[in-house]
């Protein structure tokens, strides 16, 4: 399938900020079932952009904008060509060992009413494989979708708790269980395309859970599936604050407001 991404951020100043600095996470990798074809990284003024790899081999940019800044406009745009893996993640830049995904932050602790729900739907089994599917349906069950019910500090109990959140949330619980069950999970943010819904109000986020003898293996709580062709990986890492495709900070007595604008294209790709 061949995805078209156009991503536009806005940001917005109350007052004439000193300077701005951006860590960007919005430049996706090529692996298995993933080639960038084309990609590009677009400010409205003038500004410094440096490219780097960040410490789990994600393509990060640092944004600089010297001031006065009242507003700037970040825009991404590219085409991806994927193909479906069966939720099989091979050929992706690996920088830490498998065990490494076990590590709990303080966005995935679990609670007991986490730990329990992941004993009860997994106590059938032994199989790694089973058991990531059978919490991921779970969760899916468990947790409803609200754009206005968390927010991006929220911890993957406190979404649990409330028993609603975004698929952030969604993820964080899933990290959460896994790596109670001892079964390594990582987070990953970036597109999912969605047909005939060209025009969306943010990115997407779901896990990947190491199973022995496939390797990683994506899991989208959110909508209760693995990952498939509809698809974009943008970046890995332990919880949200480590994948996120925009952080940053501003300098100066303003307040910042955000204005994201999303669309994405697919087109299936003619058969030989």
């Amino acid at each position: 399938m061949r995805i078209r991404i156009t991503h536009e951020t806005v940001y917005s100043y109350s007052e004439p900020a000193k300077s701005a600095i951006q860590l960007l996470r919005l430049t996706p990798r090529g692996h298995e079932g993933q080639a960038v074809i084309s990609w590009a990284i677009d400010v409205d003024r003038e500004a410094r952009l440096l490219r780097r790899e960040d410490w789990y081999g994600n393509i990060a940019h640092s944004l600089f904008v010297a001031g006065p800044v009242e507003q700037i406009t970040l825009r991404v745009s590219g085409e991806i060509e994927t193909s479906d893996t069966a939720g099989i993640v091979r050929g992706g830049a690996e920088r830490f060992p498998e065990l490494f995904y076990l590590r709990q932050t303080s966005l995935t602790r679990d609670s007991a009413a986490m730990r329990e729900l992941a004993q009860s739907v997994t106590g059938f089994s032994s199989s790694p494989l089973d058991q990531a599917h059978a919490l991921n349906n779970a969760i899916h069950r468990h947790l409803r979708f609200d754009t206005n019910a968390t927010h991006s500090g929220t911890k993957a109990a406190e979404a649990f708790e409330a028993g609603h959140g975004v698929c952030q949330d969604f993820t964080h619980v899933f990290l959460a269980a896994a790596r109670f069950l001892r079964i390594p999970a990582r987070y990953v943010s970036g597109y999912l395309h969605k047909p005939g819904e060209m025009l969306q109000e943010a990115g997407h986020a779901w896990a990947e859970a190491f199973i022995p003898d496939l390797g990683w293996v994506s899991f989208d709580p959110a909508n209760g599936v693995s990952a498939t062709e509809h698809y974009v990986r943008l970046a890995t890492g332990l919880d949200y604050l480590d994948a996120a495709p925009v952080r940053g900070s501003y300098y100066g007595m303003s307040h910042e407001a955000l204005d994201v604008r999303l669309r994405i294209e697919g087109a299936r790709q003619a058969q030989a």
